[in-house]
């Protein structure tokens, strides 16, 4: 699927993985065939990730955490740019594709490009869902959710967490 040709079909997704020890980093783990946005997946230690991300970071991006509504630095945001990984820098969404959805976190009809996100089943809190990671570092973005009518392209919204994000303003004179 390239950027400028979205299909409709909700993203496959991966059985979540069993958890792994906490001091060890965990390599990704793709559906065959599938390629990640770099060549080399970022794997660090659970220690080195503490040191790197702040405690709100690091429950959101490395436990699978969630952000209050409406708390978020870009929930409403409008700026122009290309959405970062916060914990990796890879570029995983644009404002292109970024609408009002009115739920309280940054809402996406589709990603940058294939591969820059991973898709696994997530049977948490008693429901049936997608979550949505980096590609690169496997870290947490939020989740994925189709047929609810927002009218976009796709007809999905990646439902992710502002503290996930890191917002690369776009340069005014040459967008």
């Amino acid at each position: 699927m390239s950027i400028f040709n979205r299909s409709k079909s909700m993203p496959s997704a991966v059985p979540a993985p069993e958890p792994a020890a906490e001091s060890a980093a965990t390599p990704l783990e793709q559906p065959a065939g599938e390629q990640t946005a770099a060549e080399k997946p970022v794997e660090k230690t659970d220690a080195q990730w503490r040191e790197e991300l702040t405690p709100e970071e690091y429950r959101v991006l490395r436990q699978a955490g969630t952000e209050r509504p409406y708390t978020g630095e870009y929930w409403d945001t409008h700026t122009r740019g290309v959405y970062q990984c916060r914990a990796c820098g890879t570029e995983l969404f644009t404002s292109n594709e970024k609408f009002d959805s009115h739920c309280g976190w940054p809402s996406f009809w589709a990603p940058l490009a294939e591969g820059t996100v991973r898709y696994i089943h997530d049977r948490t809190m008693g429901m049936e869902r997608v979550e949505v990671r980096c590609g690169t570092c496997d870290s947490h973005l939020g989740h994925v959710f189709d047929g609810e009518g927002y009218g976009t392209p796709t007809d999905q919204r990646y439902c992710i967490n502002s503290v996930s994000l890191k917002l690369a303003p776009a340069d005014d004179a040459g967008q």
